[in-house]
């Protein structure tokens, strides 16, 4: 059983929780357990560090003072996916721009290596 922290009163809930068992709030939108319902801390709102509200993409009826929200992303957390991603694909990017520069020594190589494994199951 996973557990999360509720954002009200910080005891530790399970992840799959609709209301908090201990302070009555909402964490899942509409009793769904798939569907999670991000709230705002305290006092403040989403919208000021929601990707949405950032892009002026965000059509919410309570924007920009929604303190609970299903489509909240936080832009530090996209920032963060969005580097990592960057950082993936670079690499492979790399990889596949070496290959096609050497396709000449790969192709050398996977022959060699093809001769040597038939040359070792004939023997």
């Amino acid at each position: 059983m996973a557990t999360i922290s509720c954002p009200r009163c910080r005891q530790l809930i399970d992840s799959q929780a609709i209301i908090c068992v201990h302070c009555r709030i909402t964490l899942k939108a509409y009793g769904h357990p798939g569907i999670p319902l991000h709230q705002a801390v305290e006092n403040n709102y989403l919208c000021e560090t929601c990707v949405y509200e950032q892009d002026d993409s965000c059509n919410f009826p309570q924007r920009p003072y929604a303190q609970n929200c299903t489509l909240y992303q936080s832009v530090e957390e996209s920032k963060s996916e969005l580097g990592q991603h960057k950082n993936n694909s670079r690499l492979s990017a790399n990889v596949k721009s070496w290959v096609k520069r050497h396709q000449g020594l790969v192709l050398v190589i996977a022959l060699l290596f093809f001769c040597l494994l038939i040359a070792l199951l004939t023997s």
